[in-house]
This record gives structure tokens, sequence and C-alpha cells, in this order.
């Protein structure tokens, strides 16, 4: 696979509680994020998805072995020094767009920008506005804009630093079809276009099939994985992981 590695897994290991209640979330990840690739994370309700996207993007830690992120181990970093690697290195997109209500698209977008001390400039968050395709609602405040609308912004708001990667989790699981594949054609544009690397987890099939890579966990460990997925491809392993004990 061409490209560097701009995440890394090697034997990660989550695990939560004690004793009896203990639950191994993360049993021994080994995996790696190449720049400008999309990658889909898919596996079975509890399989450890949501916890490898938290611990790969540094907002969770492991018990043991290593995360790379952006070339930087999180575990040895001070909590001010890790805000300012997300705040800088990463983007996030969730399924809620989480979107400041009181604020014009364009000033949600600014936001980030405005957080890290940094003075927006109108061109650089014109040009994201343009490529998320939401330009000409800049002005427009969030409840006046359609679902699909908020998530164009929501990602133009993530790509507006200038992210090494995008963690999405779930971003089309409030919308409708249509519009989910809206946004996710635009998400697999931006990875063309702009050489951004995207991990995502989610449940459908349909959105997978827009990455470049699906991933399968069970049980917290890698279980398989697709070049190229199909919805119909994805749904068939997904179909063995919920019958399978893996």
């Amino acid at each position: 696979m061409g490209g560097r590695a701009v995440v890394s897994l090697s034997a990660a290991y989550r695990k939560y509680g004690s004793g009896e209640n203990q639950v191994t979330a993360l049993a021994g990840v080994d995996l790696s994020f190449f720049s400008g690739t999309f990658t889909a994370i898919m596996g079975p309700s509890g399989s450890g998805k949501s916890t490898l996207l938290q611990c790969a993007a540094g907002l969770d830690r492991v018990d043991s072995g290593q995360v790379l992120l952006a070339g930087t181990d999180p575990a040895r970093m001070s909590e001010t020094a890790l805000t300012v690697l997300r705040r800088e290195k990463i983007g996030f997109v969730f399924q809620q767009f989480n979107l400041l209500p009181s604020l014009t698209a364009r000033q949600n977008v600014e936001l980030p920008l405005r957080l890290a001390g940094r003075s927006p400039r109108r061109d650089d968050v014109d040009q994201v506005l343009k490529d998320v395709g939401i330009r000409d609602r800049a002005g427009h405040l969030p409840s006046e804009l359609s679902g699909g609308q908020q998530q164009r912004v929501a990602i133009a708001r993530a790509l507006v630093t200038r992210p090494e990667v995008l963690f999405a989790d779930e971003p089309t699981g409030a919308l409708d079809s249509k519009t989910s594949r809206d946004v996710l054609s635009l998400m697999r544009r931006i990875v063309a276009e702009r050489g951004q690397t995207i991990i995502m987890v989610t449940h459908d099939p349909v959105a997978a099939s827009y990455a470049g890579r699906a991933v399968f966990l069970a049980d917290g460990r890698i279980v398989d994985e697709i070049d190229r997925p199909t919805a119909e491809g994805v749904a068939a392993r997904m179909a063995r992981l919920e019958v399978t004990p893996c």
C-alpha cells in the first residue's frame, strides 16, 4: 500500500472494568492507516469499533501496545500537548452534527481556528466551504439547513485546519439514504482530490462500499479486511460475523 502510515496500532489492548465484569475491547490489534486512504471499520455491536476509533484518535489510551498518531505516541504526551495534537492534526465528524445553533455555517467552520488562537483567512474558509458544496449557504444558521447540509458544514469544520487524518463515527447515521450517498461521495472525493486520510466507523455495508478498504473486528480482534469493498461483499461478511464465533 502506498503512502506513509498516518495512524498505526501495534499489539494494542484495551480493557474496561475488573474481575468478572472485565471486558476486553481491543485484544492485540495490529493495524495501520496510510496517507490518502479511506478505511471503513466494521463489526458487530460490541466488537470494539468505537474503542479502536477512540484509541486511534488519542481520545482514549491503550493499556498495552502502542498507538502512533501523526508520528507521535499519545501515551507519552501531556494532556495539553495531546489537545494541541488533536486540534492541529485531527478532524472529527460524528453522527450528530454538533454545530453551534447560534453561529452561521461560516462561523461554525471558523470555530476551530478561533479556538486555536488563529485568525481565519476568508479565502481559506471560502475554499473549504466550496469543496464541500455549501458555500452558497455560508450565512445560514444550522436550523436553516437540511441534515445533509449540516453534515457538510461539519465536514468543512473538520477540514479547515488541514488535518492529517479525519475520523468519522457513523457520519451518515442520521441521514436518509440519498443524502447519505451524497455525503459519502463527498468524503470519497475529498480523499481523491485532497489526499485526505479518512477512518470511518460504520455499521452500514453501503457506507463501507464508498471506502477503499473495509476492516472487520470481532471480539476486539481484526478478523478480516476487504480491498475495494462492495455493499454485497461487506453484508455477506458481516452476516458471517454475526452468527459465527470468532
